[in-house]
């Protein structure tokens, strides 16, 4: 069951909280923080969220899902200028640590100035792909005629995200039938239908890319149906995609590969999903779940992601969710509807080239080749000479970025290996 605003208002009485699960589509507020808010019985549910309410007194829980989550999202002050700096600059020795040298961030509103920032001093040591959020960003990309692609392989935009629905996790993915432990759902739509077709159209028509967060099966339909509409016959130049697509039908995989919809999928989140999902989904639908190997069967350009950080953002953790679809303890043995497990060879291709096609840039980054840009990293063991299990211990020894070492785990600058 879901917890409540009273396991925590006596210890937060003066301050007020927002505790949010980790896929970041519920969270719990305590009374203070619902004050602030103005958030009250008499609140209606925002478009494409729900306030729950206690059944006996009808007053807020504290539970609060997808758009409801906003309300007092909206309450909180925002962090100072040098703590977006310092975060960035965290993340990105986070990166270097990692052997990350290339991110799409699907959260760049804010945050694309200090990029900027840093690209102009010499920090800026992952190449980003800023994409702004939909709802902030088509006013201005089109007062300003910006289109897909704009930048330099270190910094670029023209991409948009978009979300149709929510998670599994908060129980608001949009389904085609009710979840299995609460038939009176269905889940959430964050748009309607007609609303979600215009948003597409609006965005393919001004020439940006769009990154759909879709992660139920209606919500994959809806998003299809809008992606076939704009692209009304033309191939998908704009290399739209797909967020998660999470539960797909072979009808709809099938739909990708015609229209070459890019599968944007993250493997650890079947790794972590897999002890709960069957209870919320039911074991028949399962099977439709987390479909890298589908994908790739079909023909559905994939992408490999982390979607950090509602998982960790360590590849190794996506290389062995994705040739082995086991929690990282190795359960369940065999794996978990192993039919769409892929080979490490297979992973490693998401990871990088398909990544790097899923944001235009596949001539010059993805690839050890002559020509391609000299992003590399060295580990400490050959992944295909080593169990599956221990992908997960692999270590990076050292990261190189534009040709430079930006990392190295011994800490000591290793004679002949800095350009």
């Amino acid at each position: 069951r879901y917890p409540d605003r009273g396991l925590i208002d006596r210890e937060t009485s003066r301050n007020p909280v927002l505790v949010y699960r980790l896929d970041l589509h519920i969270a719990l507020a305590n009374s203070e923080a619902l004050k602030r808010a103005g958030i009250t019985a008499k609140t209606a549910d925002p478009p494409g969220g729900e306030i729950i309410r206690d059944e006996r007194t009808g007053e807020p829980t504290g539970i609060l899902k997808d758009a409801a989550v906003e309300l007092v999202r909206k309450a909180i002050p925002p962090p100072s200028q040098e703590e977006r700096r310092e975060a960035i600059r965290a993340a990105l020795q986070h990166c270097a640590r990692l052997g990350v040298t290339s991110v799409q961030d699907l959260s760049a509103d804010d945050d694309f100035g200090f990029y900027q920032e840093l690209l102009h001093s010499g920090e800026l040591t992952v190449r980003v792909l800023a994409a702004l959020q939909h709802r902030r960003a088509l006013e201005a990309l089109q007062q300003i005629g910006i289109r897909r692609g704009l930048g330099s392989p270190q910094l670029r935009l023209g991409t948009v995200k978009l979300f149709a629905d929510g998670s599994f996790g908060a129980g608001t993915a949009l389904l085609s039938e009710p979840y299995a432990d609460n038939p009176e759902s269905r889940g959430l739509a964050l748009h309607s239908k007609n609303e979600l077709t215009e948003k597409i159209g609006r965005a393919h028509r001004l020439g940006l890319q769009l990154c759909t967060h879709a992660i139920g099966d209606e919500a994959i339909d809806w998003v299809l149906e809008a992606y076939e509409a704009a692209l009304d016959g033309g191939k998908n130049v704009s290399r739209h995609r797909i967020e998660h697509a999470q539960l797909i039908r072979d009808e709809q995989i099938s739909r990708m590969a015609a229209l070459g919809i890019v599968a944007s999928v993250q493997p650890s989140h079947c790794s972590d999903d897999l002890r709960w999902v069957e209870q919320r989904i039911g074991h028949e639908r399962s099977r439709y779940a987390y479909r890298a190997g589908s994908f790739l069967r079909h023909g559905v350009p994939v992408a490999f992601g982390t979607d950090w950080p509602v998982e960790e953002l360590n590849p190794m953790l996506t290389l062995y969710a994705a040739v082995t679809r086991q929690t990282p303890e190795g359960e369940p043995e065999g794996g978990w509807f192993p039919q769409e497990n892929v080979s490490l060879a297979e992973a490693l291709r998401a990871c990088t080239f398909g990544s790097a096609f899923a944001e235009h840039q596949e001539h010059v980054k993805g690839l050890l080749a002559p020509g391609y840009l000299a992003d590399f990293v060295v580990l400490d063991r050959n992944l295909f000479d080593v169990p599956a299990r221990e992908i997960l211990q692999a270590q990076v020894d050292l990261t190189f970025f534009d040709g430079r070492l930006i990392y190295c785990r011994t800490g000591e600058q290793l004679a002949g290996v800095n350009p």
